[in-house]
């Protein structure tokens, strides 16, 4: 039996006039947790959504939530996120001086730790620390704006990391971000990954939500 492939839709792309109702309808639609973007207008040149607003949702569902850190040095944060209601911090490898020690805060802080790498990092980069790392997340656009197109190059990376945590007797969750959509879902499922997260790929997949997280999630197949 294949492995169950996890659905992050990304509220980058929800309404947000009526984000209550975008949570309600992706709950409903089959995901499997919330993907919950916050950019500091430092390490990326875009400003999103904090702790207030995450204090805000996470009443709404039961979902898990992925609170992905495109953010200097973000374990300074990780106390108060944990707080506000993050399941999972997904820090950027390139935004933090100790990535060891980052990971031990988000730990300490009780939330599962992820290292997210941006195109241009390989994945050697985890190699010393893999078996501190529950999860990661391949980029496979330039973070900072939602709607870019995505790049296939970015495979090979997802195979050489499901590679790597096999010799290594690693269970790692391998997430991908970055124009999934249903033409790209397959690719990056063969590849090796376990959770896509998607944006307007769900939000705006003419069918509707639970027909599009369906067919991103079986695209694979």
């Amino acid at each position: 039996m294949s492995p169950h492939i996890k659905i992050s839709p990304s509220l980058l792309a929800a309404d947000f006039a009526h984000l209550a109702d975008s949570i309600t309808a992706i709950e409903e639609a089959g995901a499997d947790e919330i993907h919950f973007d916050v950019m500091d207008g430092n390490f990326v040149p875009n400003i999103t959504i904090g702790i207030p607003v995450l204090e805000a949702i996470r009443p709404l569902t039961k979902l898990p939530i992925d609170v992905h850190m495109m953010v200097v040095e973000p374990a300074r944060y990780a106390r108060e996120f944990a707080v506000a209601g993050g399941d999972i911090f997904t820090i950027h490898a390139e935004a933090c001086d100790d990535l060891e020690a980052s990971l031990c805060d988000t730990r300490a802080a009780g939330m599962i730790g992820g290292v997210s790498l941006k195109p241009d990092t390989p994945a050697s980069a985890i190699q010393p620390i893999l078996p501190l790392i529950e999860r990661v997340l391949v980029m496979t656009v330039e973070p900072g704006f939602g709607g870019q197109p995505f790049m296939p190059e970015m495979l090979r990376k997802i195979t050489e990391l499901r590679d790597m945590a096999r010799t290594a007797g690693t269970d790692l969750e391998i997430a991908v971000d970055g124009g999934i959509k249903v033409d790209t879902a397959g690719e990056a499922i063969n590849a090796g990954a376990t959770t896509l997260v998607s944006g307007t790929g769900v939000f705006n997949f003419p069918g509707g939500m639970k027909t599009g997280i369906e067919a991103i999630r079986n695209a694979g197949s």
